[in-house]
């Protein structure tokens, strides 16, 4: 069975962006940089990997989900496939017609369960706080890139969520020179 897996920035205090959603607040550049075009490749947006000729490898994921709000990032930068190495979804309720390449989802939960059945790599939930915390019961594995911030306030990790126990285990750690550090967890069984 494929894997959801939540892979993204989060503040020291456990905000994935600040309240008005910009995340400019987590450095791309660093120590750290090489790692995350390369170990996770796969969830660098399409249009970046073609500027640093980097080939998306195809070896962590096949599918993304994102929310719409995340979405409307790239649409504002003119953007309809962020992702265009992987599938793409998009968790929204407008109703409006999806650009080619892009399905959108207005039961995300129910959907990625349907992924989750079918063969592939994993899923990479790229965002946001909402829609992770709806995703809360079929989340496998977290990978937390944690910067060394603190913001106050803004969007949580897991904004929205029942209030519920979510055990998982730490299965590893890697700092760098930046201050980040990545850690990854696997849900308990």
């Amino acid at each position: 069975m494929r894997e959801l897996v939540y892979y993204v920035a989060v503040s020291i205090d456990g905000f994935i962006a600040e309240p008005d959603g910009a995340f400019d607040a987590f450095p791309v550049t660093g120590d750290h940089a090489a790692v995350l075009t390369s170990d996770f490749a796969d969830a660098v947006p399409s249009g970046f990997l073609e500027a640093l000729g980097i080939a998306p490898p195809r070896t962590r994921f096949d599918t993304v989900i994102q929310g719409s709000r995340s979405y409307q990032i790239a649409l504002d930068e003119g953007i309809q496939n962020p992702y265009a190495h992987l599938r793409e979804y998009v968790a929204t309720r407008s109703g409006a017609t999806p650009p080619d390449g892009v399905t959108y989802t207005a039961d995300p939960l129910a959907t990625i369960r349907e992924l989750k059945q079918e063969d592939g790599l994993g899923i990479y939930l790229c965002g946001g706080g909402e829609l992770g915390g709806s995703l809360l019961p079929e989340i496998d594995r977290l990978v937390l890139k944690r910067y060394p911030i603190v913001l106050g306030d803004g969007i949580r990790l897991f904004g929205g969520a029942d209030p519920t126990v979510a055990p998982f285990d730490l299965v590893s750690t890697r700092r760098f020179e930046s201050g980040l550090v990545i850690e990854e967890y696997v849900r308990s069984t």
